[in-house]
């Protein structure tokens, strides 16, 4: 790792201590640049800094991904760490991260950027900033990255009486929710789908509420969490997935999800959940490992959205209702970026949802500027964070050429107009994105003794330190361990099956 301090070194300010920021910082450092972590908290951690100022997770929360998954290339967790680590767990391997990568060293913990813009007298940067005790300070620096997340302003969508609702224990949004136990007995909804939804209202089932009930605009098909003793990751998003949707219709991609679906996790229905379409991309799909069950028992009831409410009574839109004491609204977040200056912000165009960017990272009309973390995904976040700091890295760097203007422009204007939410990244295929700009892919023909591993085991952090820039000498027997852990790839000999998938992309083109 490059540990230089040479003065005349370019300078980067890294806004966010969360894993974005100690990423892009880390592999910022390894290309020789001067690095200035600037975080509002007293710690390291963001969302994984249990009762922080950033954090919305609750005390004993685990992860949603395996810890294999959860990582940085740099760091495998120790030895005894459970498959779904605790948040707790999670901070503290984010405090190690940071220490071995050398990046606290002008770490200024407690300051609040307020503004960051183009310098007005010539190239580089103007940050402003404030500290907890409201000493104002503002400094230049060659770049800055934008690394404070996507998961920052939480979004209760309006409804007919919520105001005057009189339950017992309110109304919150799941970023405030501390666990299950403040609800023990109570009547509580949970108003949403997604995977923190289906957490909270298995914890709260599972934990001692009287009546658990799950409103949703669309009720999403649930694949368990983990199968046979496999992380879902580990078969969902792999090298032969990424490929395989590049050359699917879209009508084939919707019939193998479903496919997988129905032969891993079962049909909602089964459960007596009710599911919004057949198609799982028009009713989504989530990950939960006992919300169906639950479902199947009684101990929680599915409802449609919500009409509107009269102090505790909540009404469906079918025209049922519930006397309910609490409602958890785990309805989202909106795309926050209040520190972008006035060019900044007219280059960036930010809404609720999205921000004018080329592959979510950069604008053409803003060099020296870049945003890591800062987009919403399905799968594990810790190998895309990893890749995409890369990328501006080395792009910064000059080991990868920096994107022409015009295919920037080009990218962007393909986007608008904006109608809504973009759609969902998926973990598989943005990871590839990433890995193919950064120059780090690997590719199979250099490791003939991993092209199980490779294409059918998860797109694991070691994975993408195989070839090009940064390549560890232990790489391969990382990802064999990986594609290993849990027993998905146990060996390296391809089935019929999986020879059969791999010759077909073959004959396609595809490698």
């Amino acid at each position: 790792m490059n540990t230089a301090t040479d003065q005349a070194a370019p300078t980067a300010a890294i806004i966010g201590a969360g894993p974005a920021g100690l990423v892009a910082a880390r592999w910022l450092r390894e290309v020789g640049f001067r690095i200035t972590l600037i975080e509002e908290d007293i710690e390291v951690g963001g969302q994984w800094r249990v009762g922080g100022p950033q954090s919305s997770v609750w005390p004993g929360m685990r992860t949603n991904t395996s810890r294999v998954m959860t990582a940085f290339s740099d760091l495998p967790h120790p030895p005894g760490t459970p498959v779904y680590p605790t948040a707790e767990q999670m901070g503290a391997y984010l405090r190690r991260y940071a220490e071995q990568s050398g990046i606290l060293t002008d770490a200024r913990f407690r300051n609040r950027v307020d503004e960051v813009d183009p310098d007005p007298a010539g190239s580089g940067w103007r940050v402003r900033a404030t500290t907890v005790e409201g000493r104002s300070w503002e400094e230049r620096f060659d770049h800055v990255v934008a690394a404070t997340g996507r998961y920052r302003v939480p979004t209760i969508p309006p409804l007919a009486g919520l105001s005057g609702f009189n339950g017992i224990g309110g109304v919150i949004h799941a970023a405030a929710y501390r666990g299950a136990e403040a609800y023990r007995g109570q009547r509580v909804l949970v108003a949403g789908h997604s995977i923190s939804a289906l957490e909270i209202a298995s914890e709260l089932a599972l934990r001692g509420a009287a009546r658990v009930v799950v409103a949703a605009r669309r009720h999403r098909y649930v694949l368990q969490k983990i199968l046979a003793g496999v992380p879902i990751e580990h078969r969902v998003y792999t090298r032969y997935a990424a490929l395989a949707s590049a050359r699917r219709s879209p009508a084939e991609s919707a019939a193998a999800l479903k496919s997988l679906i129905l032969r891993t996790s079962g049909h909602p229905a089964q459960f007596g959940a009710p599911c919004a379409s057949e198609d799982p991309y028009e009713a989504g799909f989530t990950q939960n490992q006992f919300y169906l069950a639950l479902v199947a028992e009684d101990r929680i009831t599915p409802r449609p959205w919500m009409a509107g409410v009269t102090d505790q009574t909540v009404r469906f839109t079918d025209g049922s209702t519930e006397d309910i004491d609490t409602i958890i609204f785990a309805t989202g977040y909106e795309l926050s970026l209040p520190y972008l200056g006035s060019r900044a912000r007219a280059a960036l165009a930010p809404d609720v949802d999205q921000a004018d960017l080329y592959h979510h990272t950069f604008h053409p009309d803003l060099p020296g500027f870049a945003l890591v973390g800062v987009y919403h995904q399905s799968g594990p976040y810790f190998p895309t964070l990893e890749l995409q700091a890369r990328w501006v890295a080395y792009t910064w760097g000059g080991r990868r050429p920096l994107p022409e203007s015009t295919e920037m422009a080009a990218h962007i204007a393909a986007l608008r107009p904006r109608n809504g939410p973009p759609p969902m990244l998926r973990m598989h295929t943005w990871a590839r994105l990433l890995a193919d700009r950064a120059g780090v892919e690997p590719v199979p023909a250099h490791w003939p003794e991993l092209t199980r591993a490779l294409h059918f085991g998860p797109q694991s952090p070691a994975s993408f330190r195989l070839d090009g820039p940064d390549a560890l000498s232990d790489a391969a027997q990382r990802v064999l361990e990986d594609a290993a852990a849990f027993g998905a790839i146990p060996d390296g000999t391809l089935t019929v099956a999986e020879r059969a998938q791999l010759d077909a992309l073959t004959a396609r083109g595809d490698h």
